[in-house]
């Protein structure tokens, strides 16, 4: 996935993020909270900066 470091992303976008990744590996929205934490950020939550890390965890509380 290529992504633009110009802006943050939304959580609109992480959302839909997180729901492939759940139905694509038929898992929760904990494993797929890791699995994006691995291959998105590479662990790294700064990597796209704070703005677009925020997004990411309320995309997850929303999904939670």
């Amino acid at each position: 996935m290529t992504v633009n470091r110009g802006g943050a992303l939304g959580k609109a976008y992480f959302i839909s993020y997180l729901q492939l990744i759940m139905n694509a590996r038929d898992c929760s929205v904990m494993d797929a909270q890791e699995v994006a934490m691995d291959f998105f950020f590479h662990g790294d939550k700064t990597r796209f900066g704070t703005a677009t890390f925020e997004q990411f965890t309320a995309a997850f509380r929303e999904l939670s």
